[in-house]
């Protein structure tokens, strides 16, 4: 008994501890399998671990007062034993099943300081014989045993509530403190981490008939065009329009009801290397304001008291979510707090330095309204080649050698690369030959004033001299040759010697590089102000000292979507004599819009956003 509490006493873990007892009662007493059920509710057990196989019950089972053996001791408090498989007890258990029945079966409950609080059964023994009043004893005595380990592994449970607990009435308070709504996100991804297990939390709000990613534990910022932020808001997209979901991934098994969720989560998951994830919506009484989602590489990491936290937590997040939204959208509150605080500022200062302050002030207005500031629009740029030619054989042939190496130089008309050409050198010589024996013989046939014979050999000779063009013209497309100047970008190109091309198969790519083309991105705000013809500087990361100047080709017409936002691109003429520029360089490029008023130059964003928002609130 000493060295069995040592075992169960091994471990206070639940998960770890049920299997252990379980174990050990199948081992010491030599049973086909021992059931493990502890209390759930007053009435109600609870299957929480089988050792070994009995075939009338399983893992996860309930059984209530009346429905069974184990319940009828557990409503008793006494062990019990039956030898006997023709009791009628045994009799209903086995109702229906014809391999691994009970024959024998012992039942005691597990006491803890006066309170039941499982119960554990015993089906038949190994040896085939029935169970007798020794192996009830050593039951009974192990089970005291076993309430002991059991009793501690439930002081930790406790224990680990309580720390639970005591955080979500940390972050509870927190996030009711304050009104600022990303204070209140970042608290609520961050804050439960101290308890819960996961790697990664985030939230998403329902804006503009929209779901939008508001917030990622860790995260200060999020950055629309990252390939990992964008997969989790397209998944948050996706279960915006479902109920509190969690799924986790088992070696190869997803666990999941629908097949479109397995398959949506086998991608994400392979792509992320998340094993598990758990999504529940905010909800009030006037709807759903957003989805806050929970993620580990562990598929098993959130436990029943996690997900009773979590629920808890998430009611209070929405609350304190609609208060913060609401106080955002009350007009103007964002501009009034910070102008208010001034005014009491400015009116509590000496007669002296209100008057200073004013005309400083005023100083200042006269300078944004008149004086001119040269205008830049600002964004990222990315070099393409301004011209650039795919060089693609006209005909099927196998490459035989190979003249160029990535980055030379080539001009017009320069030959790359020849095809195996002894097929068609030899259709030219036939052709060539049958064109001189058909002249030959309409020179006979006239010398002889057949005109007859003459008139069939011309035609002949006329038909060998197109057959001598076109395999002429097929030779000569052997060579396959540059149509500009520029440079080889096809790497490795000098390892196509060898290799079968079909006609119109790429097989390299020059590139003009005496200009090139920058696309600058911009805003959608900024485009009236972008012209054709305006001057523009470009400065690259692979040249921070240097700024490439240009002029504005074009202005793309059609928006492109970068994130959460549209962009046009100012394409941008950069000459590039020297070669410096290379395809695929990036950095930031600068577009003039002229000299505008300071006022303009300065403050045109908030302008800008402040008038939508007053049309938003006022326009028609």
């Amino acid at each position: 008994m000493y060295d069995l509490e040592k075992v169960f006493n091994s471990s206070l873990e639940f998960d770890a501890l049920l299997p252990i007892i379980a174990g050990k009662f199948q081992e010491i007493l030599s049973a086909q399998a021992v059931n493990l059920w502890l209390v759930e509710q007053h009435d109600t057990l609870l299957l929480m671990h089988q050792a070994g196989h009995d075939p009338a019950t399983s893992p996860g089972q309930k059984m209530k007062t009346g429905e069974g053996i184990a319940a009828e001791v557990g409503e008793s408090g006494e062990a019990l034993l039956i030898g006997s498989a023709g009791d009628e007890r045994l009799t209903r258990r086995n109702r229906g099943i014809e391999a691994g029945a009970a024959a024998s079966l012992m039942a005691a409950p597990i006491m803890d300081q006066g309170a039941e609080v499982g119960v554990i059964e015993v089906i038949n023994k190994l040896d085939g014989g029935a169970f007798e009043d020794d192996d009830l004893f050593a039951l009974t005595t192990m089970c005291e045993a076993a309430a002991g380990a059991l009793h501690n592994a439930s002081l930790l449970q406790a224990e680990r509530k309580v720390e639970i607990l005591e955080t979500l009435v940390k972050v509870s308070q927190e996030i009711t403190s304050t009104l600022n709504l990303e204070r209140v996100l970042q608290t609520v991804v961050n804050g439960p981490q101290a308890v819960i297990p996961y790697e990664r939390a985030a939230i998403a709000l329902e804006q503009h008939g929209r779901t939008q990613l508001k917030a990622v534990s860790g995260v200060e910022q999020i950055i629309a065009g990252d390939a990992d932020i964008k997969r989790l808001s397209d998944l948050l997209q996706w279960v915006s329009i479902q109920e509190e979901l969690f799924v986790a991934q088992h070696d190869d098994r997803i666990t999941a009801e629908r097949p479109e969720t397995r398959e949506k989560f086998r991608e994400y998951f392979a792509a992320s290397g998340a094993r598990g994830f758990y999504a529940l919506p905010l909800t009030d009484d006037l709807g759903r304001i957003g989805t806050l989602c929970f993620e580990s590489s562990d598929p098993d990491f959130l436990s029943e008291a996690h997900f009773e936290m979590i629920r808890v937590l998430a009611g209070q997040v929405t609350v304190a979510v609609r208060n913060a939204s609401m106080y955002k959208e009350v007009p103007f509150i964002g501009i009034l707090e910070p102008l208010l605080k001034q005014k009491r500022r400015f009116l509590s200062l000496e007669k002296g330095r209100r008057n200073s302050s004013l005309a400083l002030a005023g100083l200042a207005l006269v300078f944004l309204a008149i004086f001119p500031l040269p205008m830049r629009l600002d964004g990222e740029a990315a070099v393409s080649p301004l011209r650039r030619a795919q060089i693609e054989p006209q005909i099927e042939g196998v490459i035989k050698r190979v003249y160029v190496h990535e980055g030379d130089a080539v001009a017009p008309g320069a030959v790359l690369a020849d095809l195996e050409d002894w097929d068609y050198r030899a259709a030219l010589e036939k052709a060539q030959a049958s064109y001189g024996t058909a002249l030959s013989e309409m020179n006979r046939a006239l010398a002889t004033n057949d005109g007859s014979a003459a008139g069939v050999a011309r035609a002949q000779a006329d038909f060998w001299g197109a057959e001598v063009g076109r395999a002429q013209q097929r030779l000569e497309q052997t060579h396959l040759r540059s149509p500009i100047t520029g440079l080889v970008a096809t790497p490795h190109i000098e390892t196509f010697s060898g290799r079968h091309f079909q006609a119109g198969d790429s097989f390299a790519e020059i590139v003009d590089s005496s200009s090139v083309s920058v696309d600058v991105a911009l805003d959608e705000d900024d485009v009236p102000l972008a012209t054709r013809g305006a001057g523009a500087a470009v400065k690259l990361d692979s040249y921070p000292t240097q700024t490439f100047r240009g002029r504005v080709a074009v202005v793309s017409p059609v928006s492109q979507p970068e994130g959460d936002r549209r962009i046009f691109y100012a394409r941008v003429d950069v000459p590039n004599s020297e070669g410096a520029i290379r395809t695929g360089m990036r950095g930031r490029g600068k577009v003039s819009a002229g000299w505008r008023p300071a006022g303009f130059v300065l403050l045109r964003g908030p302008a800008l956003w402040l008038w939508s928002k007053l049309w938003s609130w006022f326009g028609l």
